[in-house]
């Protein structure tokens, strides 16, 4: 899911599989290949969740790789049947895309969008749900128009569509709910509320707010903690660590660091809303398979693909206690 190789210096056909632990596999090769290795292929209409994070459609190219333009779009498309053919009958897809600029113009690239449209046609996929994470703690981007000219204001969010080959895919919000509010827990507390109409004219009922159902519903804006007035109920969703264990053994042990890793709350949201124990999920481009990492800490059987050989010999710092020999 962290944005993975794929420039031509470091495309690799070879299919090896880095490591395994008692809950999943990490493969190292194209995902192209991946998918139709025969090991893999094995795990065709198991998957609960494919949960990812593809190369960003940036102008600049990353070290990780990524795309720009049509080509873009095209090559995201291309993955949507082989994903889906991985899925369950109810599984879903949820696929996070940053945003792009034009390149000389302070004016933003359409390409991500394309990409998320052209991806969920090419397979006939419901958009169940957009999500927007967003981080106010990222460092003022594109500079040139925002630091320097002066002319637009930071870029500080992502977006995150859920997807499915079914109107009605596995998912439950209770698995996910955040605290009450403190005027909510007032509220449960006094155990009365002013129902009645509101100016929209939707009539409030007193029960449904005076009922205690261990948590409020989370919205589709995913929020990082420490915000200075976030929404209420919101899922906290951080990636400014800089000192966690992973991090901290990859600089020790002078490994590659992937410059884009996900947070892991967002993924751990995900997990619990579409997944149970023992469900399997898949990132196929798994850059420090932060994906693989929760889902063995939540106990779900999980796949991932690295096209970086370096970045997937590095990530298996994550599962030390767990690792077996690699097959």
């Amino acid at each position: 899911m962290d944005k993975t190789s794929s420039g031509p210096a470091q495309r690799a056909r070879k299919v090896r599989i880095a490591y395994s632990t008692t809950h999943g596999r990490m493969f190292q090769g194209q995902a192209e290949d991946v998918l139709h290795d025969s090991r893999f292929q094995s795990w065709k209409g198991k998957v609960q969740l494919i949960f990812t994070s593809p190369p960003f459609p940036l102008q600049r190219e990353k070290s990780y790789g990524n795309r720009t333009g049509d080509s873009y779009s095209e090559w995201l498309a291309s993955f949507a049947k082989i994903w889906t053919e991985y899925l369950t009958a109810d599984g879903s897809i949820v696929v996070e895309v940053g945003n792009g600029w034009n390149s000389g113009t302070p004016t933003m690239s359409t390409t991500s969008l394309k990409a998320l449209l052209a991806f969920q046609e090419a397979a006939g996929l419901h958009l169940c749900q957009e999500f927007i994470c967003f981080n106010p703690a990222r460092l003022p981007s594109p500079a040139e128009w925002v630091t320097v000219r002066r002319v637009r204001v930071k870029d500080s969010f992502t977006r995150v569509w859920w997807m499915s080959p079914t109107p009605n895919p596995k998912a439950d919000n209770r698995k996910v709910l955040t605290d009450y509010s403190e005027s909510m827990r007032k509220l449960l507390s006094r155990g009365t509320y002013n129902g009645g109409k509101r100016p929209s004219q939707h009539n409030v009922g007193h029960q449904s707010f005076l009922t205690n159902n261990g948590g409020a519903i989370p919205p589709n804006v995913l929020v990082p903690p420490g915000s200075d007035e976030p929404p209420l109920e919101v899922l906290p969703i951080s990636n400014t660590a800089s000192r966690d264990r992973f991090r901290r053994l990859c600089k020790e042990l002078d490994l590659d660091l992937h410059p884009a890793v996900m947070p892991e709350l967002l993924v751990e949201f995900f997990v619990n809303f579409l997944t149970d124990q023992g469900d399997v999920v898949m990132d196929p481009f798994a850059g420090s398979n932060t994906t693989g990492s929760v889902a063995q800490r939540l106990e779900r059987r999980w796949l991932a693909i690295e096209a970086s050989d370096s970045y997937a010999d590095s990530s298996r710092l994550r599962f030390e206690p767990e690792l077996k020999a690699a097959g």
